[in-house]
């Protein structure tokens, strides 16, 4: 791992010169390359280079306590070295985590489909919430929203929605939140006040740009629509919602967010490449659909990823069993705790299969 941590350093060294010649500088696309690579690793580079302060330090302080005899400054040494130890140990242990494979997709905008599973208008109202939290999660990292294909139900839920999320580090932070999510509470139109289970599943993809996939027109089947929405939103007395099937797979993308049906067919094809990218990197059918029901399951009440319990105001995470007693400001995107946790369990997981 040093060896590795020094030529790290060494490679850091040598573009910090390269990026300040005029010649890198005068041919943007180099420099600019460069300049990534650079910012890539300056994280690893003062990490280590802290290593080995504190490491240092502390074998000078290991090394003034065999010579020294006053008592006060024992005991300040003593200190001193069990001081190094601790940041020496948490050094170690975050320098491993740097060294990492890093997913390439964790800085790209990323493309969230949300679909009301079992239970009905509640199921609907629910994903109708789930999306207004991760709208209101987006909004605290200053993210912005593009939603492409809203479908609301008549008491105002969700039968599905499609957006995507632009900023840098978006699909980092929504990519474990694919799978199956069950909400537990008593509706509003329960007279009885018994608490009813709904879910709704919740698909999550990088959004992919300038990939080399060939979409051939002829594979293509386009639809135009007017597209709607409850209260007169979006809605279009023009064919400007756009529908793209890609035959050979069965892919479906809609788009009704633009009022042009230009601007529509452009979105829908953007999410269209990014879904075919995502396809054809599992490189079999089979393996992408068996990742696809591994992802977003069929919606049914006993599968889950996390439970929102409200009567006991709680949300629990079962893939790593952590419960939040927060659920008022988690449903108010304050879900970076838990998104935090399932990074460092992922982490974590990784790191004991190194």
């Amino acid at each position: 791992m040093f060896d590795k941590l020094q030529n790290i350093v060494e490679r850091y060294e040598y573009l910090t010169e390269q990026i300040s010649r005029p010649e890198i500088i005068a041919d943007n696309q180099q420099w600019q390359k460069l300049v990534k690579e650079h910012s890539g690793l300056q994280e690893i580079r003062d990490c280590y280079l802290a290593y080995k302060k504190v490491n240092s330090d502390l074998e000078e302080n290991l090394s003034m306590a065999e010579t020294e005899t006053d008592r006060e400054m024992l005991e300040m040494i003593h200190s001193e070295i069990s001081r190094c130890k601790k940041e020496k140990e948490q050094l170690e242990e975050k320098l491993k985590l740097l060294l990492l494979p890093k997913d390439p997709n964790d800085d790209k905008n990323v493309i969230i489909e949300i679909r009301a599973g079992a239970g009905g208008e509640e199921a609907a109202l629910f994903a109708n919430e789930i999306r207004r939290m991760y709208y209101m999660f987006a909004e605290k990292n200053h993210w912005k929203i593009e939603e492409t294909d809203i479908n609301e139900s008549e008491l105002g839920g969700l039968k599905e929605a499609v957006f995507m999320v632009v900023g840098k580090g978006a699909y980092s932070k929504f990519k474990f939140e694919s799978g199956v999510h069950r909400v537990q509470r008593v509706p509003d139109t329960e007279s009885q006040g018994r608490i009813h289970t709904s879910t709704i599943t919740v698909a999550v993809l990088p959004e992919v740009k300038d990939v080399d996939i060939t979409i051939d027109e002829k594979d293509l089947k386009i639809d135009t629509y007017r597209s709607s929405g409850a209260g007169g939103q979006h809605v279009n007395k023009t064919e400007s919602a756009i529908r793209i099937t890609h035959l050979p797979t069965g892919i479906v993308v809609n788009c009704q967010d633009e009022r042009s049906q230009i601007k529509n067919r452009e979105k829908a094809m953007n999410i269209l490449k990014s879904k075919l990218y995502d396809h054809f990197r599992t490189q079999q059918d089979k393996e992408y659909a068996q990742q696809r029901k591994n992802q977003v399951g069929t919606g049914d009440r006993s599968e889950r990823i996390r439970t929102y319990n409200f009567p006991q105001g709680r949300v629990t995470d079962h893939r790593i069993g952590l419960t939040l007693y927060n659920i008022e400001n988690f449903m108010n995107g304050d879900i970076e705790q838990m998104v935090e946790a399932l990074r460092l369990a992922d982490q974590t997981a990784k790191l004991q299969a190194e």
